[in-house]
């Protein structure tokens, strides 16, 4: 598989999920699913998290917005995650296990497992 920018996003999206000990999968559509549900679901501490990935300067789709919207009404938290927010979702799952500390490499960006 590529290494695309979105693919890097996904990455260090999954490598802080892990950090922090949550729950999580990617939402695969394939003709069953839901068209517009994020990229990634994931539950921590029994909050639901759903996140949308694009790389530079994407945007989601009217459809993605409709889906974030749905989640952010229904109580869940929506986040549109690149590579200048991730400090967004590790805010949010230091909320919720009171955990702050370093999950960066040396060079002092969120990286890919390893």
């Amino acid at each position: 598989m590529a290494s695309t920018p979105e693919v890097k996003v996904k990455q260090s999206v999954v490598k802080l999920l892990k950090h922090y000990g949550a729950y999580y999968f990617f939402s695969a559509t394939h003709g069953f699913g839901r068209s517009g549900i994020p990229d990634i679901t994931a539950c921590l501490r029994g909050f639901f998290v759903a996140i949308e990935c694009k790389a530079g300067k994407n945007k989601p789709t009217e459809l993605q917005e409709r889906e974030l919207a749905a989640i952010k009404e229904a109580g869940g938290i929506a986040l549109v995650i690149n590579e200048t927010n991730l400090h967004e979702l590790k805010e949010v799952l230091e909320q919720f296990t009171g955990v702050s500390d370093s999950v960066e490499n040396k060079s002092g960006n969120a990286g890919t497992d390893t």
